[in-house]
């Protein structure tokens, strides 16, 4: 064979041999490679079926991504066993418009091969008992869902579950005794449901259970001291319960617990147990009614970092043991009955500390100066205590100090300049106490961080100093104070949110705001004696929500510009010299957030169209109670050392006259929706539109000029409270539909023309009878007045329609006695006359 042949021949066996080895690597990949089972496809149809498409995003349901010409291992959501092509792992999400509820001859039944089994979303109806038929299933997710009813007890017979995750749906009934037999669970969360009833004892057979989530449900009794033989366990959140009694000595055991969360149950002792178990991190006792003393006890714990025991009534010093624990951030025992002075020990500089709060307790004496030592602290409330005398120098060195409240102490003398130059101090709260003085010359540092400062009621009689407008703040507190002179220009520079200056004695004119468009949300500058007219740049106050100014001396026309800002909810423009019409075809837009209006005691004038409040839209809303806390609130974005709070807030508050009493509203209900007209000079009839304000729950028009009837729409106000219609020129009939309105328990109708018969309900039966006073007409108050059908004259200072009454009384008693004698002479003659031919008239009659 020539050379040339021979390259021929090993070129011709070298292509042979490619072709030959080509499908190898597959082969070797995946020797045992299976395509989904034609009976597991079927079921995963059948349950794509169960799941229907109502949602303009595809991707909010899992089954919408099958795509059925590929094998159905590949698709989303759905993992097969490598060799035999059996659905073992299945994940699906639901969040399509509708409800998708689970049957008992649903497909996913049909897959008896799954290990793992997720599924979340708008799922509803009650989990079916055929859960109890996949018995291969080791980890089991239904947490995110809508089912309700009760967990059924077949879930027991899933032998080789090692995670149960039940939490966040609707789920009632008692936790059924039969998980028990679960012995290889190691993780259980039935959190965020309704379950009631005992934790059943058969849980302490979960002798591998490292997880254990009960929190948030209703369940009650006292804790099974089985739970002690759980001695993997690391975490247990039992939170927002009812249980009570003892903590089990049985905790004991749990020597792996690193977090326990207790939190808002009944519980009232053996938590000295918890000084055995030292590798604790996390204990949580807050909102029970635990009443020891137990902190010497709990000086052993080093693995601790966070003790949160607020809201209980833990009694004794003030806890100097806890402190020098080398592990601990976190101390929280607001709310409790510890008592005696501070104490901070020898306490080394060394140590973590960061958040202290032992607030609304009995400590008394001073702040010691050895608080420098907690040279880690970010956080320190000491407020809601008995703390006097100055507050101590030292205090400085906590140059990592975030947030400061020292507030409802009897603190006093200057306030530390120290706050004015921290690069890192963000709030500082030091209302209610006995502060006097600034100091002389005040360093406000280039890098202070201070953004929140409250310093309401205390005793500071001097001008608000110009300096403060160096600070960055967002939310300014210098309420309930003495301050004098007039409100620095220099504050329109700042980005505030809120700011509170009520009840001081400034002067002077109302300072610009909103020139730059910042966010201010709450603006109080009521109770002072500041004139002149609202500035017009407050239109640019877009976020305003809050805006109370009564109690001045502003001489301007209604602001209609104000029905611009479309958050305004609480307006007060009261007991100020406002003057001319509220209404104007061209300027009038209506307050369509406002929740709160108090215009009274000023000088308007004028009438209102029938449609005025027509375009009150959120006087007639429904709260839900979506937007909790229940308080209408000033809300910040604040970072603390462990975490991120969204919503730390101050509390707008307004006076009132609340049921007949001038009412300071310290903290406003979301809810509590009202509007005071009174001491106007209104006049024309009530708008029949005021009907439409169906969820006011005060209103007062007292003291005006209205006339005509009062409108049968207010009959559709079903939480009115109080009703105030007093000293008008109301005639006609009290609608009988005002009777019906259960919540009524103020009303006054007094000096008006109102006549016809008063309702003859609980609600006006129990008012006092000068609420009807000056009313002639009105008749039907038997039960009300006590002594006759009348309303009783009136004896003290009436309107000037009444003051000829006692003249008009005196003269009718001289024209008596005048006519007494002629009446008598008379009286005699006719009766002679009577007697004489009596026995005449009778004969003639017959």
């Amino acid at each position: 064979m020539t050379r040339g042949q021979s390259y021929y021949f090993l070129g011709i066996v070298t292509i042979y041999f490619f072709f030959c080895l080509l499908p190898l690597p597959n082969t070797f990949a995946s020797p045992t490679r299976s395509q989904c089972r034609r009976d597991q496809r079927d079921a995963l149809l059948e349950l794509q079926k169960e799941f229907p498409i109502h949602s303009n995003n595809m991707n909010s349901v899992t089954t919408v991504l099958w795509n059925t010409s590929v094998d159905c291992c590949s698709w989303h959501g759905v993992k097969c066993d490598a060799n035999l092509g059996k659905v073992i792992s299945l994940h699906l999400y639901s969040f399509s418009t509708v409800n998708t509820s689970l049957k008992s001859s649903s497909g996913l039944f049909k897959l008896r091969h799954l290990r793992r089994l997720g599924l979340s979303g708008n799922l509803q109806g009650e989990i079916p008992s055929s859960f109890g038929n996949l018995l291969n299933l080791t980890s089991l997710d239904l947490s995110n869902c809508n089912f309700h009813g009760e967990i059924p007890s077949a879930i027991g017979n899933l032998s080789n579950l090692k995670f149960l995750g039940l939490s966040h749906n609707q789920l009632v009934g008692e936790i059924p005794s039969t998980i028990g037999n679960l012995s290889h669970l190691a993780s259980l969360d039935l959190s965020h449901n309704q379950l009631v009833g005992e934790i059943p004892s058969s849980i302490g057979n979960f002798f591998r259970l490292t997880y254990l989530d009960l929190s948030n449900n209703q369940l009650e009794g006292e804790v099974p001291a089985s739970i002690g033989n759980l001695n993997q366990l690391e975490s247990m959140p039992l939170w927002a319960n009812h249980l009570r009694g003892n903590i089990p000595t049985s905790f004991a055991n749990l020597t792996k617990l690193s977090e326990l969360k207790l939190l808002e149950n009944q519980f009232t002792g053996g938590d000295i147990v918890l000084s055995n178990l030292t590798s604790l991190s996390i204990i949580d006792l807050s909102s029970n009614h635990f009443k020891s003393s137990i902190f010497p006890y709990l000086s052993g714990l080093h693995n601790l970092e966070r003790f949160f025991g607020d809201d209980n009534s833990f009694v004794g010093p003030f806890p100097s043991s806890l402190l020098p624990n080398p592990s601990l951030i976190t101390i929280t025992l607001s709310q409790n009955k510890l008592e005696g002075a501070i104490d901070f020990g020898n306490t080394s500089s060394s140590y973590r500390l960061e958040s202290l709060n032992v607030g609304d307790n009995n400590l008394d004496g001073l702040i010691p100066e050895s608080i420098s030592t907690l040279v880690n602290l970010k956080e320190l409330d000491l407020s809601h205590n008995n703390l006097g005398g100055r507050v101590p120098r030292s205090i400085s060195k906590l140059v990592n100090l975030n947030s400061m409240d020292l507030s409802y102490n009897k603190l006093e003398g200057q306030v530390p300049q120290c706050f004015w130059r921290s690069s890192k101090l963000d709030f500082v709260d030091l209302s209610h106490n006995s502060f006097n003085d600034f100091g002389k010359s005040v360093e406000v540092f280039d890098g202070a961080s201070l953004t929140r400062l409250y310093l309401s009621s205390n005793t500071l009689q001097v001008p608000i100093p110009h300096w403060i407008c160096k600070l960055s703040l967002s939310a300014l507190d210098l309420s309930n104070n003495q301050f004098i002179g007039s409100i620095p220009q220099c504050l329109k520079s700042l980005n505030f949110q809120n700011l509170n200056l009520r009840n001081n004695s400034l002067t002077g004119i109302l300072p610009d705001l909103c020139i730059n468009g910042n966010q201010l949300g709450s603006l109080d500058i009521s109770g002072n004696n500041l004139v002149g007219k609202l500035p017009k740049s407050w239109i640019y106050c877009s976020e305003m929500e809050f805006l109370n100014v009564r109690r001045n001396k502003i001489k301007d026309t209604f602001p209609f510009w104000l029905g611009r800002l479309p958050q305004l909810k609480v307006l007060g423009l009261g007991s100020n010299a406002f003057y001319g019409p509220i209404y104007n075809a061209s300027a009038y837009l209506g307050f369509p957030s406002l929740r709160i209006m108090d215009i009274s005691n000023n000088n308007f004038v004028g009438s209102l169209t029938q449609d005025y409040f027509a375009n009150w839209t959120e006087m007639s809303l429904v709260w839900n109670g979506s937007d909790v806390p229940n308080y209408m609130m000033f809300r910040y974005t604040a970072h603390t050392s462990d975490y991120m709070i969204v919503g730390y807030s101050a509390y707008n508050s307004i006076d009132l006259v609340y049921k007949g009493v001038d009412t300071d509203f310290a903290r406003i209900f979301k809810d509590f929706k009202a509007i005071d007209f009174s001491g106007n000079r209104f006049s024309g009839h009530i708008p029949g539109s005021i009907g439409l304000m169906s969820e006011l729950r005060l209103l007062n028009l007292s003291g005006n000029a209205f006339t005509g009837n009062i409108p049968p729409s207010m009959t559709n106000m079903k939480n009115l409270e109080t009703l105030d219609l007093s000293r008008n020129n109301l005639s006609g009939e009290i609608p009988q539909g005002l009777g019906k309105l259960t919540f009524l328990s103020n009303i006054n109708f007094s000096y008006n023309h109102l006549e016809g018969l008063v309702p003859q309900s609980t609600q006006f039966k129990s008012q006092n009878c000068s609420s009807f006073m000056g009313n002639s007409g009105l008749y039907g108050l038997e039960e009300i007045c006590r002594e006759s059908h009348h309303v009783p004259a009136p004896t003290s200072q009436q309107p000037e329609e009444l003051f000829s009454e006692p003249d008009e009384l005196v003269l009718n008693w001289i024209a008596a006695a005048i006519a007494f004698g002629p009446g008598v002479f008379c009286g005699l003659v006719i009766g002679y006359i009577f007697t004489s031919y009596k026995h005449e008239w009778f004969i003639l009659s017959r």
